[in-house]
């Protein structure tokens, strides 16, 4: 739409006229509202879950066969059971023997069974286990940003690249990713005795010097 000027006299006109055709120019140089101006990295860890599931045959008094032991137990290899994984029985029976067994199987990998397994779909046949395999991985989608260089940043705003190294550090070395998400949980409870003991045992201590100061001789002795 073509703006019109009033009727002014020359110098005010060409003022008026500047001001008008400096507000795009203004426009294009206002940061983005994308635009991250926080200390807070754009780049942050994600944590993902995955359950494997396998069933096997259980005897009729509970239990795991030997031939399905071994089934499991290559299936526990094939997927390069390791540190952080987590192994569980969905056993429809309850049996202590079937638990027993697979407890044995998992603890070849040095992997302790989970109290409770994870909801999975389908129903379980009668005369079977399901076991349960839940992975979980973090990561930094996105590491390392260098899609915008700090010599052409010129918003004062927080480079995409920030927090890449520290997240992903952090995303490798937890040892349990889902620590990430809703943090760990100490002890409810507090160890008294423990502690009791520590303070009771500080406080027997005699003083250092209560026996009086040792004597020492500045004569030399030997050559």
């Amino acid at each position: 739409m073509p703006i019109r000027l009033p009727h002014l006299r020359g110098a005010a006109r060409v003022l008026l006229l500047a001001g008008v055709l400096s507000l795009p120019l203004a426009a294009c140089n206002a940061p983005s509202a994308d635009m991250n101006r926080s200390l807070e990295s754009v780049r942050q860890p994600v944590v993902q879950r995955t359950s494997f599931v396998f069933d096997v045959q259980t005897l009729p008094g509970g239990g795991v066969p030997v031939p399905e032991q071994r089934r499991l137990a290559g299936w526990l290899e094939a997927l390069d059971l390791g540190y952080g994984d987590r192994v569980a029985i969905d056993d429809p029976v309850d049996s202590a023997q079937t638990r027993d067994a697979v407890e044995k199987v998992a603890g070849r990998f040095g992997i302790l069974l989970s109290d409770v397994a994870p909801v999975s779909e389908g129903a379980i046949a009668p005369g079977t286990a399901r076991i349960v395999v839940s992975r979980t991985e973090a990561s930094v989608p996105g590491c390392p940003d260098w899609s915008i260089k700090i010599d052409n940043h010129t918003n004062n705003a927080t480079s995409p690249n920030y927090g890449c190294a520290v997240n992903s550090n952090m995303a490798a070395m937890v040892a349990n990713k889902e620590d990430l998400v809703r943090g760990a949980k100490g002890p409810s409870t507090t160890l008294v005795q423990s502690n009791a003991k520590a303070i009771k045992a500080y406080r027997d201590q005699p003083p250092t010097g209560a026996a009086g100061l040792k004597e020492v001789s500045s004569k030399s002795g030997g050559n």
